[in-house]
């Protein structure tokens, strides 16, 4: 497969990102820019979906549990049809319907309200048990936070979903190390994670998140994996593809100047 497509298409979505953030003057850019390579693999070449039917029967769903960066999202979502990409300029801002975090039901694509950590991946868990209970072919993708993983709640749904043999639950964990306090290891380690997730059933896969041919050949491995839930865990940095904002906590939440943004847009190879 010829991954430059992708990458192209993960270059203009950083783009969007920062131009988002600097229009609404507040915002997620770390974390966005880290998930910005699995989010343009799973919108452009992985879910089964339809921008003309965004409630296709049978449908794949991206269940974004880590709610906050809402911004990746809305630009892979603006990007492959679900609506104009000249509406990400009113991210956060009054009457828009790309609030901070995305509500179900405004904006298409959207499969569920999140924002409160942990709630998104216990919500996934029953999206795929209920296909399971309906016979639906859809699979369910959550991508985790790594610093959601202190949240008791993902284990209780990890529990479930090894439980139920969900092998139509795919979780991807976005692990740049870093939350809004600074390390995860310094404010609340979730380390052995793969062998956290292996003590529930789950079939582990751990990747290099900015590599499309690790991140292609790992959902492929996560579908004929039968029988058992899969989580891959993706190796990423914080702020990925921005110099000044690349492994630095204090860029999870906090919007960059204009000229910081256009700093970030040019390092992207984009036009302000």
């Amino acid at each position: 497969m010829d991954y430059k497509r992708f990458e192209e298409l993960a270059r203009k979505i950083r783009i969007d990102v920062i131009k988002e953030v600097f229009n609404a003057g507040s915002g997620h850019p770390g974390g966005s820019l880290s998930a910005a390579d699995i989010v343009t693999a799973l919108y452009f070449g992985e879910m089964n979906i339809d921008p003309e039917d965004p409630q296709m029967e049978d449908r794949d769903k991206l269940i974004l549990s880590k709610g906050h960066a809402a911004p990746v999202q809305y630009a892979a979502l603006a990007e492959r049809g679900f609506f104009d990409v000249d509406e990400l300029a009113t991210l956060r801002k009054m009457g828009s319907r790309l609030q901070g975090h995305a509500k179900m039901g405004l904006v298409p694509g959207i499969e569920m309200s999140t924002g409160s950590l942990g709630q998104g991946f216990s919500v996934s868990v029953g999206m795929a048990l209920a296909n399971k209970l309906d016979g639906k072919k859809g699979r369910v993708y959550a991508l985790l936070g790594d610093g959601e993983l202190q949240e008791g709640l993902i284990w209780e749904a990890a529990m479930s979903a090894g439980h139920y043999h969900l092998d139509n639950l795919c979780a991807i964990v976005d692990w740049n190390g870093l939350q809004i306090d600074g390390k995860n290891d310094d404010v609340m380690t979730v380390r052995p994670i793969d062998k956290k997730f292996e003590a529930f059933g789950f079939n582990v896969i751990c990747i290099d998140g900015h590599d499309f041919a690790q991140i292609f050949d790992a959902f492929d491995k996560a579908r004929e994996c039968k029988d058992r839930p899969s989580v891959i865990i993706a190796s990423t940095h914080k702020g990925h593809g921005v110099s000044f904002m690349e492994d630095q906590a204090g860029w999870h939440g906090k919007a960059p100047n204009e000229e910081q943004a256009r700093q970030a847009v040019e390092e992207l190879g984009g036009e302000w």
